[in-house]
């Protein structure tokens, strides 16, 4: 196993140098210029000029990124340029929001996925399973940010059961923190709830076709024992993986929908960052957000090895 670690872990350093690169040019190449944005329509041209002096914009592109990474390794994400704060500390200040809500639209996800996808696979022809692949259609189908507004049209502005924004923390009054993480949670866990049910699906149905799952069934067993000794746990690796990707993609949906329910989170911060080319919030925010990534997808490799031991020799 430790040889399996230590290779996935090699992996993983080439992996975000690259991606550091690529968040650095990205955010470089953003149309319109900080210094401008900055100063307003009522700068000057000296100005500009003397403010993207100090901001070290100036400078080669290729040491501005020697200076920036340079500055990560020891820790110092820089300051906001708009209000001077340290990027870690608003980093730190949104970043808990976001996790509440992914964890949350996940496990909504996962509790939907699995019923949906196992209807699909054992009952194709049935009610259950035509409803379970009618639900996968619609909810990829549709688009994040619309499901947003129809939810806080339906059930806040319509209904009134619950706030169309806003946020309460959790030791504070944990119901109101229910009622106002719902929406958002939903909006978020529609479509990758969708995403793991076909994967399920696909996964059990390939599994039902094994010899030893009729062998189980000629003996007798079960449906629920055949189902969940036998079905789903060869049918594990695949949903595994699947879970671990859809985690580490909830951050980019967690834009959008953090916009529309004004939740106080990284996504929201980073809407606003690039509305005002604050660079250094944006390019901590994004590098952040795939080494979230990596690390998800790494740790999905190890549980992935831990349950299938073949793959620790390849």
């Amino acid at each position: 196993m430790s040889g399996y670690f230590l290779r996935r872990c090699s992996q993983f350093i080439p992996t975000l140098f690259l991606v550091s690169l690529v968040v650095f040019g990205l955010v470089r190449a953003m149309p319109g210029n900080a210094a401008d944005v900055l100063l307003g329509p009522q700068g000057s041209a000296e100005q500009a000029e003397a403010l993207s002096r100090e901001l070290g914009l100036d400078r080669p592109i290729w040491v501005q990124y020697g200076i920036w990474v340079n500055d990560i390794v020891h820790g110092n994400l820089g300051q906001s340029w708009i209000n001077g704060f340290p990027v870690s500390s608003l980093i730190t200040r949104n970043l808990g929001a976001t996790a509440q809500l992914a964890l949350v639209a996940m496990l909504l996800a996962i509790i939907l996925a699995f019923p949906i996808g196992i209807a699909g696979a054992l009952w194709p022809n049935r009610i259950a399973g035509r409803l379970a692949a009618a639900y996968t259609v619609l909810a990829i189908g549709i688009p994040s940010f619309w499901l947003g507004i129809l939810l806080v049209l339906l059930m806040s502005l319509r209904l009134g059961w619950l706030p169309p924004s806003g946020y309460v923390s959790y030791t504070e009054d944990f119901v109101q923190w229910m009622r106002v993480i719902t929406l958002p949670a939903i909006t978020l866990a529609v479509y990758v709830s969708a995403v793991i049910a076909r994967f399920i699906r696909a996964a059990v149905t390939d599994v039902l076709g094994n010899d030893y799952v009729r062998t189980a069934r000629a003996k007798g067993l079960a449906s629920e024992t055949v189902l969940v000794r036998h079905v789903l746990r060869n049918a594990l690796l695949p949903i595994v993986t699947m879970i671990g990707l859809q985690t580490g993609g909830l951050l980019g949906g967690a834009v959008v929908v953090e916009s529309i329910f004004a939740w106080p989170g990284i996504g929201r911060l980073l809407i606003s960052s690039i509305q005002t080319r604050d660079y250094a919030v944006v390019q901590a925010i994004i590098l952040l957000a795939a080494t979230l990534f990596l690390v998800i997808n790494l740790l999905t490799d190890l549980i992935y090895g831990a349950l299938d031991p073949r793959i620790k020799s390849m």
